[in-house]
């Protein structure tokens, strides 16, 4: 049986969309670098329960601090920088929208109606008669166009973008890890800084009555005037030493209103006691980074998106095939517009194959895999880095927490000599210059113990970044 002839056109599209299975270019696999078995650092940390049974979200409040979480929601409802990263990835989830529209015929509708008049002495072939006449036209067409997409370019194209937009919502979630984990360390900046303001204030009173003492002995004659001014200018040392706290305490309280995203003016952060302890982080394995940090995974999708890009490049060696078709109604009176005898159709198969192209779709091939060769240097870069980051973090803890052990020590001691030279200076067996000299290595002890104290939960956070947040 001979094949109708309108016919031809559907069995030749329906014959090339069942060609069009497969796709040029490397098939993508995440790589698989190996991870090391375990950390160097022995702790301090505690083992990590089951990822499934554990929130993503909300980590800090390890930290037990009702300030740190109101300040981290503040922080994610009204940071433009979390904005902008937000609409990044709304961006690209609507390009790949786009590319995935390309894989569709597209479909118009072009309805036209004009009037058009012929004049009486226009050109025409002899013997044809020549007469003036003005006539209508209305057209209602369907256009549809398809491009068989028979080598994959348009699917790797897809692949492209969806493994671009999923790379930039990692890039949102990095973004929300080192906002959450800014607003973290700026928190306890502040609160090492109110700390030491309090010890600066502490040490004014104290060296306020101990000048008064020097001023009641000075009157008796018991002592000299050089411990008059001694005392004197400790008090007033002290004194400019709180004044620059509070300049200090100033600028941290608007650095983390900008990252909170509210206005400097007016912001203020509860007072609170800065915490003695850091909590214990749940660190798990090296291998468990490759699931856990933003970057990495973002890094790895950009990764997916070079590869697919690879297959667009190869796929311009290879025809490009489609089909256009035009149906409608064509009248010249309104009337009869819609009548059966109106009906125009028109069906083109169409393909471009490159024959000469100076070179250019071998350089596009060649561009493509060296952006998959730079991707793959930098997801294996990231992954170094966070083992890095991870390894400093344990490392800071570990170290902090020894300094720390030392420095309370050393307050200790520090309390002990201040308590004895002030009672040989009050039996007159010592100058002003031991009791001060005793003050100045107690405040300057407990200074150092607070910021021990400080930078041992700033580097707690900084664990828990370097490992990506959730557990």
């Amino acid at each position: 049986m001979t094949p109708r002839p309108h016919l031809l056109p559907a069995a030749f599209v329906a014959a090339l969309i069942a060609l069009s299975g497969c796709a040029v270019g490397p098939e993508y696999t995440p790589p698989r670098d190996p991870a090391p078995a375990a950390y160097s650092e022995a702790g301090p940390w505690k083992e990590p329960a089951p990822r499934d049974t554990l929130p993503k979200d909300g980590w800090w409040k390890i930290f037990q601090d009702p300030v740190l979480d109101g300040l981290e929601a503040r922080a994610r409802a009204a940071s433009p920088t979390l904005k902008a990263a937000l609409a990044r990835y709304d961006q690209a989830l609507a390009a790949a929208r786009i590319d995935r529209a390309q894989l569709s015929p597209s479909l118009s509708v072009a309805p036209s109606a004009f009037r058009e008049r012929f004049s009486g002495n226009r050109q025409s072939p002899t013997p044809s008669s020549r007469f003036e006449y003005t006539t209508n036209s209305f057209d209602l067409p369907l256009q549809l166009s398809y491009e068989i997409d028979l080598f994959g370019s348009l699917r790797r194209a897809l692949e492209s973008a969806t493994a671009s937009a999923e790379a930039q919502g990692a890039a949102y979630q990095g973004v929300l890890l080192v906002l959450q984990a800014g607003v973290a360390q700026d928190y306890f900046a502040l609160r090492s800084l109110v700390a030491e303001r309090q010890l600066l204030r502490e040490n004014v009173a104290l060296l306020s009555d101990a000048l008064d003492l020097v001023r009641k002995l000075r009157r008796g004659g018991a002592n000299s005037d050089l411990d008059l001014y001694q005392a004197e200018a400790e008090m007033e040392t002290v004194r400019a030493g709180e004044l620059a706290s509070e300049r200090s305490i100033s600028r941290a309280e608007h650095s983390l209103a900008v990252l909170v995203g509210e206005s400097p003016e007016g912001f203020r952060v509860e007072d609170g006691p800065l915490a003695e302890a850091a909590p214990a982080v749940p660190v798990g394995l090296p291998s468990d980074l490759l699931e856990r940090r933003p970057d990495i995974a973002q890094a790895e999708r950009l990764l997916a998106a070079a590869s697919a890009r690879i297959g667009v490049a190869k796929a311009a060696f290879f025809p490009s095939i489609g089909l256009t078709a035009i149906g409608g109604v064509n009248s010249n009176d309104l009337n009869t517009l819609l009548t059966a005898g109106s009906r125009e159709w028109a069906v083109a198969p169409f393909a471009t194959l490159p024959l000469f192209r100076g070179g250019a779709n071998l350089a596009g091939y060649r561009e493509a895999r060296a952006a998959y060769d730079e991707a793959l240097a930098t997801y294996r870069t990231q992954v170094l880095t966070g083992l890095q980051e991870v390894e400093d973090g344990l490392s800071d803890l570990r170290l902090l927490g020894g300094q720390a052990d030392a420095l309370k020590a050393a307050v200790a001691a520090a309390q002990g000599a201040v308590r004895l030279s002030t009672v040989r200076y009050k039996a007159g067996l010592v100058s002003y210059i031991e009791v001060i000299d005793s003050q100045r290595t107690l405040l300057a002890s407990e200074v150092a113990l607070t910021q021990a104290r400080a930078d041992r939960l700033t580097a707690t956070v900084f664990l828990i970044r370097a490992l990506g947040g959730g557990w």
